[in-house]
């Protein structure tokens, strides 16, 4: 059984490359939040669908970005599942939006994979899953 002194300490999610992906998220969160607020406030009678969609993708960005700020086992497996979800998310939004057209008269945060945001909100929870795969909290030597 290895000593805890020769367990590599894992990085904070909050730290090194993690800070950057943090403003990308909060930066996204801004804009998402944003976009689903002025559509539903000004629009939304014009394609509810695609504006709920957007406002689901900015409190998944909300989430993300504040647990990937915190620390502490719990709040990254709240990172964890924030970045799941919002994989998940742009994977069926983006792909019901392009063979289901009609559906979206107007287009998502998630639409046609991100395409509007230049692809991003595709690139993003996966390097969010990557990050968090290497600041995996430890298990504890039993």
């Amino acid at each position: 059984m290895p000593d805890a002194a020769e367990i590599p300490e894992r990085p904070a999610t909050a730290s090194g490359p993690g800070r950057v992906l943090i403003a990308v998220y909060a930066i996204f969160a801004v804009a998402a939040t944003s976009r689903a607020a002025t559509q539903i406030a000004t629009r939304f009678d014009e394609a509810p669908v695609p504006y709920l969609l957007s406002a689901f993708a900015a409190v998944v960005y909300l989430l993300a970005t504040f647990a990937l700020a915190r620390t502490g086992a719990t709040w990254w497996r709240v990172a964890l599942i924030s970045c799941s979800v919002e994989l998940a998310g742009v994977l069926i939004v983006g792909t019901l939006s392009v063979f289901d057209s009609a559906a979206f008269p107007d287009a998502a945060v998630w639409s046609n994979y991100g395409m509007g945001y230049l692809f991003v909100p595709l690139v993003l929870p996966a390097l969010g899953l990557l990050w968090l795969r290497r600041t995996a909290p430890t298990r504890s030597p039993r």
